[in-house]
């Protein structure tokens, strides 16, 4: 049995993890607070965004020869080359959260090249940029320090490159893919298809739209601008909810590794108790048999 010094030591740096992780725990849950108002906002832009883009490019759509909007619009099946962009954290300790951003794009690599297509990676997030390299995968793109602090403009900046590919037909189509924030304990992951834009079904009719425009006089122009917005948002967006399922996953995981600690904790102090009533019944013994040889 181990001494008591050594079990009250023990009990010392354990009693030290529990309140760090007691404190990282409160950080996360209020940066998940600030997050999640934020995700709410900008998932309700995201929303109207998409339905204005539909309106616009089915009436785009409805007046251009045989219904050609442009590349981005055109629906590709089989593929030549994709670009998957996903996204991870830059720190550890939220559990399985990066794992499974990472499986599923480990996944979707063995399913396309399977199918003999070409998979081309672009990392947002520390995690992912360091198991991948680890892996020998060569990144088209990487960057450490944007999923912990999305900002519109370095996320605009940052699809750029893909868009960019996409529109020069050296790719066929550019995934997004994410860990998402379902609820408070739960994080869902995201497969996103932000290129070719898959047009939500919408009604046209005569005299109802979203917006006062004539395609027939700026439609080029107007699609062009709304669909470069929509793709900078939607990157956006998907940093936002990353970065709100992050939190919500390492609140969790933090609460688990106190509720750990704690148990630990009164583990070592059973432990002690124990070792220090051997300790005192040894000395009793000692004592009584001492006085016993003088007798």
């Amino acid at each position: 049995m181990a001494n008591l010094k050594e079990i009250k030591l023990k009990i010392g740096s354990v009693k030290n993890t529990q309140k760090t992780t007691k404190a990282m725990k409160l950080v996360s849950s209020a940066k998940l607070t600030r997050t999640r108002q934020l995700s709410e906002q900008a998932r309700s832009y995201a929303t109207k965004i998409n339905e204005v883009l539909s309106d616009i490019a089915a009436r785009v759509s409805k007046v251009q020869d045989e219904g050609n909007i442009g590349r981005a619009f055109i629906q590709n099946d089989n593929p030549k080359t994709v670009d998957i962009v996903f996204v991870t954290a830059d720190k550890g300790l939220c559990g399985g959260f990066n794992m499974s951003t990472i499986k599923t794009v480990s996944k979707l690599i063995a399913d396309y090249e399977l199918k003999g297509t070409k998979v081309r990676l672009r990392a947002a997030g520390r995690k992912g940029v360091d198991f991948f390299s680890f892996q020998g995968k060569t990144l088209e793109q990487r960057v450490s320090d944007l999923s912990s602090a999305p900002d519109y403009e370095r996320a605009s900046s940052f699809i750029h490159s893909a868009v960019e590919d996409f529109k020069n037909e050296l790719t066929d189509k550019v995934i997004v893919v994410y860990n998402g924030f379902l609820n408070m304990l739960t994080q869902e992951i995201r497969i996103r298809e932000l290129l070719p834009i898959s047009l939500e079904k919408v009604e046209i009719s005569e005299n109802s739209s979203m917006l006062n425009i004539e395609p027939e006089d700026d439609d080029d122009e107007v699609l062009k601008e709304l669909t470069d917005k929509y793709i900078d948002f939607n990157m956006y967006y998907a940093l936002i909810d990353s970065l709100a399922a992050e939190h919500s996953a390492r609140m969790q995981a933090m609460e688990a590794a106190t509720k750990n600690a704690k148990e630990k904790v009164d583990s070592l102090t059973v432990e002690y108790n124990k070792a220090r009533q051997a300790a005192i019944t040894t000395e009793l013994i000692e004592i009584i048999s001492g006085v016993e040889a003088l007798k």
